[in-house]
């Protein structure tokens, strides 16, 4: 079993917020600094969910203090301002974000059992 920090399992950090899931989601298959999450939430969310700065830092701060995301030693890149930060997700953020898929899906097929939900396709 891989090293979550402070040895915990995936599921000890469940459930997530909203803000904290879905910027793992953003980071889940690339690296980006804070405006670009921001942009990426608002735009795959289709602006359902729109954080703002002080919730995204309050969040990556948090994610960063129990070692799901990392800040990436080169903090700019060619062309940016040298002040963007950028994060990674790091094993145990995908880890979480896996569990925390699972445990939706779970609910969403309880909902389904109760006619809550249409069923799947």
């Amino acid at each position: 079993m891989p090293d979550y920090p402070r040895r915990r399992r995936p599921e000890d950090h469940l459930p997530l917020t909203v803000p904290v899931f879905q910027i793992l989601l953003s980071l889940s298959d690339q690296d980006l600094h804070g405006y670009a999450i921001i942009q990426d939430i608002r735009e795959r969310t289709g602006g359902e969910v729109s954080l703002t700065a002080s919730t995204l830092y309050a969040a990556l701060k948090r994610l960063l203090d129990t070692g799901l995301v990392e800040e990436l030693e080169m903090r700019s890149r060619a062309g940016d301002d040298p002040r963007r930060r950028y994060y990674r997700l790091r094993a145990a953020g995908l880890a979480v974000a896996r569990a925390e898929v699972a445990r939706l899906s779970r609910a969403v097929d309880m909902a389904r059992r109760k006619r809550l939900a249409p069923r799947k396709a």
